[in-house]
């Protein structure tokens, strides 16, 4: 008799089935043409949270991806990958490989993301489509993208919120969404684990100011860093429930999954979403299967990459769980974030680093750069990524000493 863990596992396979079967379709009369001769790694004046790979083939063609590790640790875990002469269109062999091997380390999912997004780069380069088509896409034409409150000077003050509102409405990226952090609304104070009544009092009045200053056509998120206990976190969110957030991100003072989470989800009217530092489905399994959160929020270059992630999101969609994407990271990690988004069918919103002043993310096209408008990403059309990387700027943005190794 069939059990419903059965029915399950066999829903999961099916959607993950199709997308990779059409890639290996695809990828099958050119198997074994296009070895790997070298696995790269560079580290960039600019990022916080990872690095650049680059993958090299005896085809001449070359793939970009950007891991959640530092140069540092890539370099000292990439040689035991042995991915050196192996075939660069066999993705899924190597991810497998590579997540499975436990000796004599625990895979390192963040740096093995930057290796899969790369090995992307080259099979569309190879066959001569964007990512997103390998996987059988689009599904959209244009991917929601939503951005950061960062530059909002004083939540305390009406007068600064209104300033920050017409600024972010001259912007041409034309941004709909933005998430801004309870830290905000009490500058110089220390927050969390534990919030106070009069913490809690300036956390709603300032995002009151904010919503008064935006009206109702920009939405507001919440955006917390893991810091609060249970208490607290459902604390803050009631305060902030007022202005109808569009999410409340990382509330508590746990990454994985424990049971505050679901007594969060029950307290609070405003959507839950975590998980920028879970990885694989394995880690988001236990939030989907209890419906703990109501939006799961995997980073590309942390959670597995594309193939990982595709198949975080292909378990989500078992639930009907919508998938945002988390993304601080240069144009590499935004590119690949937006060819995920446009292939599976339960995306929500991808954060980005877009927009800011100085443009400098978006210098690191050397041709067409990324076009933002009314808040969607138009998608790349050229082949893998659709992003050329500007030598002259790599060259700016290298540290000195730094080179790739």
């Amino acid at each position: 008799m069939w059990t419903r863990r059965d029915v399950l596992r066999l829903a999961l396979a099916l959607p993950a089935g199709a997308w990779l079967k059409h890639y290996q379709a695809l990828a099958a009369p050119l198997l074994g043409a296009v070895k790997i001769t070298a696995v790269k790694a560079l580290q960039l004046d600019f990022q916080t949270d990872g690095c650049l790979v680059r993958i090299e083939t005896d085809a001449g063609v070359t793939g970009y991806g950007e891991t959640g590790v530092d140069a540092k640790m890539a370099r000292a875990r990439i040689p035991q990958l042995r991915l050196v002469g192996g075939d660069a269109l066999a993705i899924e062999r190597h991810f497998l490989s590579m997540t499975g091997a436990i000796h004599p380390f625990v895979p390192s999912i963040p740096l093995i993301s930057g290796i899969d997004i790369a090995l992307w780069d080259i099979a569309g380069k190879v066959l001569g489509l964007p990512i997103y088509r390998l996987m059988g896409g689009p599904q959209r034409n244009a991917v929601p993208m939503y951005s950061h409150g960062d530059f909002l000077k004083d939540m305390s003050s009406p007068a600064s919120c209104r300033e920050w509102a017409q600024m972010i409405r001259e912007q041409p990226e034309g941004f709909t969404a933005y998430k801004i952090e309870p830290t905000q609304a009490v500058p110089g104070e220390s927050l969390g684990p534990v919030v106070t009544s009069a913490q809690l009092k300036k956390i709603a009045r300032g995002f009151a100011n904010v919503r008064e200053a935006v009206g109702d056509d920009i939405d507001i998120a919440v955006h917390s860093h893991n810091q609060w206990d249970t208490p607290s976190a459902i604390a803050v969110s009631r305060a902030t429930e007022a202005i109808h957030p569009l999410f409340f991100e990382d509330p508590l003072s746990s990454v994985e999954f424990c049971e505050g989470w679901m007594a969060i989800k029950r307290a609070t009217r405003t959507p839950i979403l975590t998980g920028e530092k879970l990885e694989l489905v394995k880690q988001f399994k236990p939030f989907v299967d209890s419906q703990a959160v109501d939006i799961i929020h995997p980073d590309i270059s942390y959670a597995g990459g594309i193939t990982g992630c595709r198949k975080i999101a292909d378990y989500a969609q078992l639930n009907r769980t919508p998938v945002a994407l988390h993304n601080i990271g240069s144009l590499v990690r935004t590119y690949a974030s937006v060819h995920l988004a446009a292939g599976i069918p339960n995306f929500y919103r991808s954060e980005n680093r877009l927009g800011r002043p100085g443009r400098i993310y978006e210098k690191m096209a050397a041709n067409k750069p990324p076009v933002i408008k009314n808040s969607l990403f138009q998608l790349p059309e050229g082949p893998g990524l659709g992003l050329e990387i500007d030598p002259g700027y790599m060259r700016e943005h290298t540290p000195k000493g730094e080179d790739w190794a």
